[in-house]
């Protein structure tokens, strides 16, 4: 796909369109000569370089990574515009795109029937989430395992209830007989379960947890913002398929969270939120004189938390999917790649000599450690360290990983040979979400050996 071109395209058409509409003369207020927007520019290009190279597999450190080229097109193109979808007055195609694209996430996930918007993050969308919770159970408690995301504790102190870390597993799974024991004390109205925690990519046993729902009536919300896409892995042939029940058992969920700006190959900032039931937008209900007033339609400010947001977002996600769906045969071999990636690393580190895999990957988040002399926690906090820094300062082959903080006990139960002489250390964390990591990983696992033998 040849980027330039559409993007020139993109402006042809926003000036065919515009120009419909008659000439009128610019304000002299906005005008900027070509000169000084050289030298403006120039700067801003020159400062933006100060970035990691987030396009390219040798970075595999964040959940980073570049939107497809439909999507800035289309971004792009609908920015010139700049619709804001708070309102069908404000963005009339791009909410009817964002309709169809929320369809699709729907569908996705095997719900029959939906209410379902975009947000500007997953934040926002696990806050709208847990404040339908909070409507539907407002003297209970909301759930979550001590791997959930941040969000989750922090938003049940913006909306006023309590929160409830489980303990987890040695999978970093929720543990949930720990959960039962909680849900047995009456004070829980919802459980958030993640299906791929920010850590490790873990995937909670959402197939068994139904059954607790049905035991105790309690809510049960998906934070699916990292690893949601991964459903379209469930049941695949190869190595990269996934198992069915916990995806499958999404559809049952009473809410649910994915960010497209994730793996859906969106720029910043593009989350979702659904919910089973539809008629939970009564929740939503509000009234605006100045703003709903060309359509007795449904405007999706009526039934999301935030007001003005971008519909240019609503426009690039819809024109991906049109290209590559949310479906195993589209979107899903972008996904098959990274997990392919992160079972041959991973079986790479596994016969390597300098490196040893902490946990087995399930999507396709890999994490390790170096082998050190001597085998404590404290040694090899440092050279996991060293080997970050070392990595990212190489101007020759750099590479770029992340580091992930790990208690004590859960590293020396995991490996026994580790010697606890602190309370935790750093491991190596790498984010294979990269389609094209499949082809680098054998260049990685090469470095990586190189800078552990260091």
């Amino acid at each position: 796909m040849d980027l330039r071109h559409w993007l020139e395209a993109a402006v042809t058409s926003h000036e065919d369109w515009a120009g419909g509409f008659g000439q009128f003369p610019p304000h002299p207020s906005l005008g900027v000569d070509d000169a000084r927007f050289a030298a403006a520019f120039e700067t801003f290009a020159e400062r933006l370089k100060d970035n990691y190279p987030f396009f390219h597999p040798r970075y595999a450190g964040q959940m980073l990574k570049p939107p497809h080229p439909a999507a800035v097109v289309g971004y792009l193109t609908a920015m010139l515009i700049n619709p804001n979808n708070h309102a069908l007055d404000g963005g009339p195609a791009t909410a009817q795109m964002e309709r169809e694209a929320v369809q699709q996430l729907a569908t996705m996930f095997g719900y029959d029937t939906h209410l379902g918007h975009l947000t500007t993050s997953g934040t926002l969308a696990n806050l709208e989430a847990l404040f339908v919770a909070r409507e539907l159970h407002p003297r209970d408690g909301i759930a979550f395992s001590t791997e959930a995301h941040y969000t989750h504790g922090r938003m049940c102190r913006v909306l006023g209830v309590a929160g409830h870390p489980v303990p987890v597993d040695d999978d970093g799974r929720m543990d949930l007989d720990a959960l039962e024991n909680l849900l047995r004390t009456e004070r829980i109205g919802t459980v958030v379960l993640t299906a791929g925690t920010t850590a490790l990519g873990a995937v909670e046993p959402l197939h068994e947890a139904l059954a607790l729902r049905e035991r105790y009536g309690v809510r049960i919300h998906v934070d699916a913002a990292y690893g949601g896409f991964f459903t379209l892995l469930a049941g695949a042939d190869g190595p990269e398929g996934l198992p069915k029940a916990p995806w499958r058992a999404i559809s049952e969920c009473d809410s649910i969270v994915v960010d497209p700006h994730k793996h859906g190959l969106q720029p910043y900032g593009c989350g979702a939120v659904l919910f089973r039931d539809p008629s939970v937008g009564h929740f939503y209900l509000h009234d605006s004189p100045y703003t709903y007033f060309t359509s007795e339609e449904l405007h999706l400010g009526e039934i999301s938390l935030e007001c003005s947001r971008a519909g240019a977002a609503a426009a690039a996600l819809w024109l991906t999917f049109q290209l590559l769906p949310p479906t195993p045969d589209g979107l899903g071999q972008a996904l098959a790649a990274g997990r392919r990636a992160a079972i041959h690393w991973a079986q790479l580190i596994e016969e390597s000599e300098h490196l040893e895999l902490y946990q087995a990957p399930e999507l396709d988040i890999v994490s390790y450690f170096p082998v050190t002399e001597p085998r404590t926690l404290s040694r090899l906090d440092e050279a996991s360290g060293r080997i970050l820094q070392a990595g990212m300062a190489d101007t020759d082959d750099p590479v770029f990983l992340s580091t992930l903080r790990i208690g004590a006990d859960r590293l020396t139960t995991r490996h026994p040979k580790l010697t606890a002489d602190t309370d935790g250390a750093r491991v190596l964390r790498s984010v294979l979400m990269k389609p094209e990591s499949e082809g680098y990983v054998e260049h990685l696992h090469r470095r990586l050996e190189q800078l552990a033998r260091a």
